[in-house]
């Protein structure tokens, strides 16, 4: 049997897409299609159901994805290796944002590059264009705070990151603590409020888990970077929410103030995901596996 055919159909079968697997594989859509049919052809059984979105696998489909996946994995890592002595050191694409990245992931993924391994980064403007740029095969692992869905992903819970609402201690001295924690944000008017986007994403979900309501506030500052809201947060452009892991520098030298300590602070779950099927690859599993390890102490 021809192993293009198969390779074709694998796609497809983790895809659940024939115009996701065309991307992934470098085809045209027809072009997969007619591979696929010409597989159900010689095989004298239907693999796929098509949908009005995408495509489910018959048990036929099923079985054989079962049977020929893991071996058509091998066969590619055997031929990569075969081509390029040096594949398992070859390039990883890493996409995510640009503070985590910055602060967490590349550090973690230092002991590689000594190595030798070759790294490229790209930050997505969201985690949806992250998801698609991997789905797409642009990158190799994608470190994002959006659930991988789908037989596409292969995900693990990488960690969980604490969020503070925190302003210059200028701002901090006129907020009552007590009032704060009675009256909610009615005690924070007045103070300017520094976020990354005009929608309030950080404060929406701080004032939702934290308050019960919905921020009243518009943004004074938007800066498209946690970074620079830290900055400007500690500069006394107003308050801001932060992740602890981003700004505890900031608040253990006194640059910035934690306005309120709740019994359950908000937490945001960041995901590690890859394309399902691609931890074969050993350099994918070497940098998998370290950011795991390196996230148990995050």
């Amino acid at each position: 049997m021809d192993l293009a055919l198969l390779r074709t159909f694998v796609a497809v079968h983790r895809a659940g897409s024939f115009t996701r697997a065309a991307a992934l594989l470098g085809l045209s859509q027809p072009a997969v299609t007619s591979q696929i049919r010409t597989l159900e052809r010689r095989l004298g059984r239907p693999l796929f159901v098509r949908r009005a979105r995408g495509v489910t696998p018959t048990a036929v489909g099923d079985e054989l994805a079962h049977k020929a996946a893991p071996h058509l994995d091998a066969l590619l890592e055997i031929t990569e290796t075969e081509r390029d002595p040096g594949a398992g050191l070859r390039t990883l694409h890493l996409a995510g944002p640009p503070e985590f990245l910055t602060l967490r992931v590349l550090p973690a993924l230092t002991p590689l590059t000594t190595q030798g391994q070759m790294l490229r980064t790209s930050m997505p403007p969201d985690a949806e264009d992250a998801l698609d740029g991997l789905a797409a095969g642009h990158h190799d692992l994608v470190v994002t705070t959006a659930r991988p869905r789908g037989e596409l992903f292969s995900s693990a819970v990488l960690c969980d990151e604490e969020h503070v609402l925190v302003a210059a201690p200028y701002w901090a001295a006129l907020v009552d603590p007590a009032a704060l924690r009675d009256r909610g944000p009615a005690a924070l008017t007045g103070i300017p409020v520094v976020e990354v986007h005009e929608s309030l994403p950080l404060l929406s979900r701080y004032w939702a888990e934290v308050f019960d309501t919905p921020p009243a506030a518009t943004a004074t500052a938007v800066v498209p970077d946690l970074r620079a809201v830290l900055e400007c947060a500690a500069a006394g452009g107003g308050l801001a929410v932060l992740p602890r892991y981003l700004c505890d520098g900031a608040l253990k030298s006194g640059r910035l103030v934690a306005l309120l300590d709740p019994p359950v602070p908000p937490l945001r779950t960041w995901f590690l995901a890859v394309r399902a099927g691609t931890l074969a690859h050993p350099h994918l599993a070497r940098a998998y596996e370290l950011l795991l390890r390196a996230a148990s102490d995050w």
